[in-house]
């Protein structure tokens, strides 16, 4: 298993647990006080479950299981990966902590990390369609 594909399944496996342990706390806010930006967190949970485990998940088994394109470069370009693993992460972290704060201080300026993060992870994902688009194909013919 490349380590890119290791790094996407490890970081969404701990994307899930983020997410579970945030449905718990969602689902305990009526019952039990809890502190205000927990009100605030439920697009969070929502993220880190669609693209922290389901998209990285998804990414990583592509990146690994592919048909590969060439034997000198089997999975194309490491660089381009990796950028995409990192803008995709970075986006995610960002609508994290972007997503209370806005809540809490809505006039603060915080707002401004929301569209930075959508666009991040936007461009993971059109990287990452570049990245594995060519190896969409019928089969590996030893070049």
């Amino acid at each position: 298993m490349p380590p890119l594909t290791r790094w996407f399944l490890k970081t969404a496996i701990i994307c899930l647990l983020a997410a579970l342990l945030l449905s718990l706390l969602l689902a305990l806010n009526p019952m039990v006080e809890l502190p205000l930006f927990v009100s605030y967190l439920s697009p969070v949970y929502f993220h880190l479950f669609l693209v922290g485990w389901v998209t990285q998940m998804i990414f990583g088994v592509i990146y690994w299981m592919f048909p590969i394109i060439t034997r000198a470069k089997p999975r194309g370009n490491a660089y381009l990966g990796w950028t995409t693993y990192l803008l995709l992460n970075v986006g995610l972290l960002l609508r994290v902590i972007g997503e209370p704060l806005v809540g809490i201080f809505p006039q603060s300026g915080w707002g401004r990390l929301l569209p930075l993060s959508a666009f991040m992870q936007w461009l993971a994902g059109v990287l990452f369609i570049w990245l594995a688009w060519p190896r969409v194909k019928a089969r590996y013919r030893g070049e």
